[in-house]
């Protein structure tokens, strides 16, 4: 009997389909933002309850749920996809750390926001559109649908379950229904709500969120598949009366049309899924999932009454393996542009695919060289689209905007000390068959004042190549005291300049890793005392030291932020060769009245790292390591030779102070980084550094300099501090602890970031 009963079972499974489909029900899922995510609740409970679902019609958010569950996945599935890091990445316009890559990341400075404007128009093509960068999402999209609706020929009936969407057309001003075409495409029109995800062009037409005109499709259900019975979960209202402070509500109601949300007829119910998740709060969709599944259980016995013929679980799950099953793996062998102006074809192309080996691309090496082109500075925005070629693999259809010419960066660093600098650079940047800019910047400011310009070229290729040149003024002014901004500066007692110009090449090893070649010609002026007993009268000392400089760099990072990260892990290996002629002149603190010619040759090895750990959700524990071996010459005094050596400065505002006692030709050190999120975009961190000198500088009572006993000098230094990652740049109240110092404990309260250009050898 249990075997005869074996045999049987699937002739009653495939009875009871075919009974089912005798009775077809419709589900229809309206808009809601993440609220919207409850619908993944809903599918769930009606799978497990053995509720059939025969099509499906969703508006925004409900669009999204309904195309992947359309596209074969299961609620299950869909359920760890809204959950997981990708898709909060998504939501938020961020990026893994696995997509960046370094080669073509800029330089830091100390710019803390941007923005673009366009040759040709100002200001009307130079207002951005939108608040997050939907790169990340696009190509998830183009991942988990549209390689589903390529593979079916693009109908929307050939789906595992036959599915619509519906967006706005804003020129028409009307919905539109999508029944065919690339459904990653529909989807990302009928998702882009306006000023948070930039529009798309679909031939030729502007589409935003499908919730502006029709945010619960029932009509589109009922004209498109005239199901027996509807089944629809809703979980908005209408726009209600708002505040007139209340942008996003104003900008909602000018936007929107009034929806009908009732059921026009009786072969059809409602489910209205208690949810208090609001309309942007992703970061706690888990709770609207739970919040669909639950209402969804309070409706199921209503539901049973009309709907009679249940399929079990296990059949739609064997039936969704076999529709999977069927689609290609992603294999991209060909890439079209469908810009009508595509003369950066070229430089796409040799970024993405080795055209004349014939390469095929695997899913892995598409992901990681589409976020490279990405990457570059001169694209704004990539939309991928899929075309199943008759061998089975993929044409890859790119609409590329290229990045608006002028970018402007404005920022500097604001302290409670008298360290105070602005910033402004400005880049001119284009893109043929090869990628170039122009940049310029400043930095001014009385402790540090700079100009910089450069001119690149970035050669594309699987292994790209940036050539530029460039020129560099740099100036710092050190004070006699550790000065607040409302405290009298005492006058400068060292001022060193810097002027460099040269060459860089420029390649990438991995995403994450690049190689670095500089050759540089330089001269580098310092002006110092040899007392601190000086008057305005006193003439300072002068330094002159000009040269060549070549040097090698490798270096890899997927630290989250320019300062103050909290994740990620950074490597940087560095040898520089330097040949100089020092002059130097005496002043009248100095201990000699003779001018100086020395030779200078040495080579300088440079090495950092460190890395973040997880601990918890709001502990990051870094451990960060530094080292120099330097086997530079003595100049011809003390002071001379100190200000030309390498410093350990681990601490942010380290380098905004002269201390002496971190300054070595050879030294190592070390530390930890805790840091204790708070809260969302605050943190606070403890720095804690040990520091160890393998040779270190002593003064003579002439003025000349001698090296002490190896290992000697040893001491500490840290901060802590409590950093507000603003969208505009970090505010920070800090405590600097320098221990060989007069006053060891420095407090400070600053906004912005400590970045400066690179120094020419130093």
């Amino acid at each position: 009997m249990p075997r005869l009963s074996y045999l049987l079972a699937p002739l009653f499974i495939i009875i009871a389909f075919f009974t089912s489909a005798q009775q077809r029900v419709g589900l229809v899922l309206s808009g809601g933002g993440a609220s919207g995510i409850a619908h993944v609740g809903v599918l769930k409970a009606l799978e497990e309850r053995g509720i059939p679902i025969d099509f499906i019609a969703g508006s925004s958010s409900g669009a999204l749920v309904g195309s992947l569950y359309a596209c074969g996945y299961s609620p299950e599935e869909i359920e760890a996809f809204v959950l997981s890091q990708e898709f909060k990445y998504m939501t938020s316009g961020d990026l893994d750390a696995k997509h960046h890559f370094l080669y073509r990341q800029e330089d830091a400075n100390a710019s803390t926001f941007n923005f673009s404007i366009s040759r040709d128009s100002i200001l009307r093509k130079s207002i951005p559109l939108s608040i997050i960068t939907p790169i990340l999402m696009d190509f998830e999209m183009l991942r988990s649908l549209g390689i589903t609706s390529a593979a079916y020929k693009e109908d929307f009936d050939a789906l595992f379950v036959p599915f619509r969407s519906v967006a706005s057309d804003v020129l028409n001003k009307k919905s539109v229904v999508f029944r065919s075409g690339n459904l990653n495409e529909a989807i990302r029109a009928s998702i882009t709500y306006p000023l948070y995800i930039n529009p798309i062009k679909i031939d030729g037409k502007i589409y935003f969120d499908g919730g502006l005109y029709n945010n619960f499709p029932l009509d589109v259900m009922y004209n498109e598949f005239s199901p027996d019975f509807i089944i629809g979960s809703n979980v908005t209202n209408n726009s209600s009366v708002v505040d007139e402070q209340d942008f996003i509500g104003l900008l909602n109601t000018m936007m929107t049309k009034p929806t009908n949300y009732e059921m026009p007829c009786k072969n059809g119910l409602v489910i209205r899924p208690n949810t208090k998740v609001e309309t942007f709060d992703f970061n706690n969709i888990k709770q609207a999932i739970e919040d669909g599944y639950n209402s969804t259980l309070l409706y199921l016995d209503s539901i049973e009454l009309f709907v009679k013929n249940k399929v079990p679980k296990e059949f739609v799950n064997k039936k969704r393996l076999l529709f999977r099953s069927s689609i290609p793996t992603l294999r991209i062998s060909e890439i079209k542009s469908r810009n009508e102006n595509n003369s950066e074809l070229n430089f796409v192309k040799k970024t993405m695919i080795r055209e004349k080996k014939n390469e095929v691309l695997s899913e892995l090496t598409f992901e990681k060289r589409f976020f490279r082109l990405y990457e570059a500075q001169q694209i704004d925005y990539i939309f991928p689209t899929l075309k199943l070629k008759s061998d089975s693999s993929y044409a890859l259809n790119l609409n590329l905007k290229k990045a608006r010419n002028f970018k402007f960066d404005i920022g500097g660093h604001v302290s409670s000390r008298a360290v105070n600098m602005a910033y402004v650079g400005i880049t001119y940047r284009s893109i043929n068959s090869v990628a170039s800019s122009i940049h310029a910047e400043s930095y001014f400011g009385k402790f540090y004042s700079s100009a910089k310009a450069d001119i690149s070229i970035d050669i594309p290729a699987i292994i790209p190549a940036t050539f530029s040149t460039y020129f560099v003024l740099n100036r710092w002014d050190y004070f006699r005291s550790f000065a607040t901004f409302f405290e009298e500066v005492q006058p400068s007692f060292l001022i060193q300049n810097e002027i460099y110009y040269g060459i860089k090449i420029k390649h990438s090893v991995t995403n994450s890793i690049k190689s670095t070649f500089d050759a540089r010609f330089f001269r580098l002026e310092d002006s110092y005392y040899q007392s601190t007993n000086f008057t305005n009268t006193d003439t300072a000392d002068m330094t002159i030291f000009r040269g060549f400089s070549a040097s090698w760099e490798l270096k890899k990072s997927t630290l989250n932020r320019k300062q103050f990260a909290n994740r990620g892990n950074l490597f940087l290996f560095k040898v520089r060769l330097v040949d100089g002629f020092e002059k130097s002149f005496a002043g009248s603190t100095s201990f000699y009245d003779s001018i100086f010619n020395i030779n200078h040759q040495w080579i300088n090895l440079n090495a950092e790292f460190q890395n973040y750990f997880s601990l918890k959700k709001l502990l990051h524990v870094g451990i960060h390591l530094r080292g120099q071996l330097n086997s530079q010459s003595l100049f011809s005094n003390y002071t001379a030779t100190l200000l030309s050596l390498p410093a350990f400065s681990p601490v942010v505002d380290a380098e905004t102070y002269f201390l002496s006692e971190y300054r070595s030709h050879q030294h190592f050190g070390g530390g930890l980084n805790l840091v204790f999120t708070l809260k969302k975009n605050i943190d606070f961190r403890i720095d804690a550094y040990f520091y160890q000198p393998i040779i270190l500088l002593q003064k003579n009572e002439n003025g000349s300099s001698q090296f002490t006993k190896p290992l000697k000098g040893n001491t500490f230094l840290g901060s802590s501090s409590f950093v507000f990652q603003t969208p505009i740049g970090p505010l920070r109240a800090t405590l600097n602890y320098f221990p060989k110092q007069d006053k060891p404990f420095q407090f400070q309260v600053s906004y912005g970031y400590v970045l400066f250009n690179e120094r020419a050898i130093r």
